[in-house]
């Protein structure tokens, strides 16, 4: 099976990022590592508490960048996030060629499984979301959906394709920060380390997953548990206006549009998602 790694300079330089990253989270971290049938993943874990909540991060993205995330989550709750394989991160790099949503929901099962936890409520983010969705785990009780990818295929407006493609090309700081700045609300800078994770991860890694949507048998089945779906009013990728009715006709939800965000979550926004997470968690 191919790597996400260009080469093995990437991947190390990966590693030693993400390794950094946490070891400077400045609190207390617990890192594992579980196997399953796709190898090593990696699960970074912190606050004590029930019920525990597994968040499951976006294409290229793993426990070191989104520990904004981990620290909020785990002032309520046992929080732990998985670093799916296949993505950039500390879990093992291999994926096939045509890895979808399904075969990381199988490795989020086993994950879950090798954790032995009951009642988890699974926060999934953009890739994150529709792998949320494939897993089909008793273990989970509850799903909350930030950004999710797995209703409808992601909208590429022309000047974000030529932002990608001069990033892709170029991955210097000015080219990553002028791209993500259409991740994120008008007016809104993005975060740093953002900007200096995708800058790395352009000149380290392949090109990574931007899944279809999943089968609509599937979106009803999972709405016979308790999930909330939530999406900024200034998401590009996946604009309110074709997400929310594509949820609602899927699983029959109403979804929660957060207004001064985009397809990025800003350390700002991170009490809102907190909040979403409580409609399931308490």
């Amino acid at each position: 099976m191919p790597t996400v790694y260009k080469n093995a300079r990437g991947q190390q330089a990966v590693r030693h990022w993400c390794a950094q990253r946490l070891a400077g989270a400045g609190f207390p971290l617990t890192l594992t590592t579980v196997g399953t049938s796709v190898g090593p993943v990696a699960l970074t874990s912190a606050g004590t508490g029930r019920p525990r909540v597994v968040l499951v991060p976006g294409t290229g993205f793993n426990a070191a960048v989104v520990l904004p995330w981990l620290r909020a989550l785990s002032v309520r709750w046992a929080t732990t996030v998985v670093d799916l394989p296949g993505q950039p991160g500390l879990s093992d790099p291999h994926r096939p060629r045509r890895a979808g949503p399904a075969w990381y929901g199988r490795a989020l099962d086993e994950a879950l499984a090798a954790m032995d936890a009951e009642d988890i409520v699974v926060v999934g983010n953009s890739l994150g979301a529709a792998v949320a969705l494939a897993a089909g785990s008793t273990r989970i009780a509850a799903r909350a959906l930030i950004s999710p990818a797995g209703f409808i295929r992601l909208s590429v407006e022309p000047r974000l394709a030529l932002a990608s493609a001069v990033w892709l090309l170029s991955p210097t700081v000015a080219h990553t920060r002028g791209m993500l700045r259409l991740f994120v609300a008008p007016g809104t800078e993005p975060p740093a380390t953002e900007v200096e994770w995708m800058a790395l991860m352009a000149s380290s890694c392949r090109t990574t997953l931007a899944p279809a949507p999943l089968a609509a048998e599937l979106l009803a089945r999972r709405a016979e548990q308790p999930c909330v779906v939530a999406v900024g009013a200034h998401d590009l990728f996946l604009p309110p206006r074709r997400l929310v009715p594509a949820v609602r006709h899927t699983m029959g939800l109403d979804v929660r549009v957060l207004p001064g965000a985009g397809h990025l979550t800003t350390t700002d926004q991170l009490d809102e998602m907190v909040s979403v997470v409580a409609e399931l968690a308490g």
